[in-house]
């Protein structure tokens, strides 16, 4: 599972420029579902047909991460940027971004009063090798994602883009595993989602599915003073309650519980004050659905440095297997 990791998690696509980590997604499910369509926003849709009288269940893990735009080119050649998604300023300077051609840049900031403050996004700045505006390769309108290489150490798994690049291992994986099921499947592997889950709401309007879960990553509790969280690493997959967007259809909360203790999968269940889920999109979206969420827990999210831990990933595996493999009880 590292090397598929490793692929998906190093690949490039911030939200709306998913192109490169979808032909890469889209190699990988080739041969295991009956059809695959992109729809007009960029959403890969893999439709595998069930094989009884099951729902049309819809799985959405997010392709995109978070990443910078150029807004301007100073006369030095230096540039300055707007964030896509989630992109905090703590975890900016001195780190290095990747253009779509390859091209790293540099980030620092400007000299402040007091260096003992935190910088504003717009005090930062990007170093791509520019002498001036004319010289410089990057233009307005062009876009980065962070670098942070994939690290396997014990159990623990580290890279810039877990969120969500390892909930689409979990979706592929579950692909690879997955003998039959009677429901209609359609796995969604979504875009801009770090920019309000809109990828995830187009294609479920679209399918209007009659249950929609998500698989993403959930912050971890476990570090520091960490908000408070009954969320670890390594102590299971999180099943989602609520977050700040939804909350999880109750039937499907307990069909998860059951399917966890029948395989005695570890988990944990989840409840977020902030943020949310591709779930959100589906549960509202046309008629509305029975939504919920798998959640790989996660350390440090939107920083170049996420970390998981590989058991809770193969239980989630195991864990959406076995719940979309039988009847779905609501």
């Amino acid at each position: 599972m590292d090397e598929l990791i490793k692929k998906l998690v190093e690949a490039f696509g911030p939200s709306g420029f998913e192109d490169h980590i979808r032909e890469l997604i889209r190699d990988e499910i080739d041969g295991l579902v009956d059809d695959v369509t992109i729809d007009a926003m960029g959403n890969l849709i893999a439709h595998k047909e069930g094989d009884g009288d099951g729902l049309k269940v819809m799985i959405a893990a997010h392709m995109d991460e978070i990443g910078i735009m150029t807004t301007h080119v100073t006369e030095k050649g230096f540039l300055r940027f707007t964030k896509i998604g989630g992109v905090r300023p703590q975890t900016l300077m001195g780190g290095r971004v990747q253009f779509a051609d390859g091209l790293t840049g540099t980030i620092y900031a400007e000299k402040l009063e007091t260096w003992s403050k935190l910088h504003p996004i717009d005090k930062h700045y990007i170093d791509v090798g520019g002498t001036s505006r004319e010289d410089c390769p990057i233009e307005v309108g062009t876009t980065a994602g962070f670098i942070g290489p994939f690290v396997a150490q014990g159990t623990r798994r580290i890279a810039k883009s877990m969120d969500d690049r390892i909930g689409c291992v979990v979706a592929i994986e579950a692909l690879k595993k997955l003998k039959h099921s009677p429901h209609d499947l359609y796995f969604v592997f979504s875009v801009q989602e770090e920019v309000g889950t809109r990828g995830a709401q187009a294609a479920a309007n679209m399918l209007q599915p009659d249950v929609g879960l998500a698989i993403d990553v959930t912050s971890a509790g476990d570090t520091p003073e960490a908000p408070i969280m009954s969320v670890e690493l390594g102590a299971g997959p999180a099943i989602k309650v609520k977050d700040a967007g939804m909350i999880a259809h109750s039937g499907l909360v307990r069909q998860m519980r059951a399917r966890a203790e029948e395989l005695e999968i570890p988990y944990q269940l989840e409840v977020l004050e902030g943020g949310s889920t591709d779930a959100r999109s589906m549960q509202i979206a046309g008629p509305g659905s029975a939504a919920g969420c798998l959640s790989i827990p996660c350390r440090y999210v939107h920083s170049p440095s996420e970390i998981v831990d590989i058991r809770d990933v193969e239980n989630s595996v195991r864990l959406l297997v076995s719940l979309i493999s039988q009847p779905i009880g609501l």
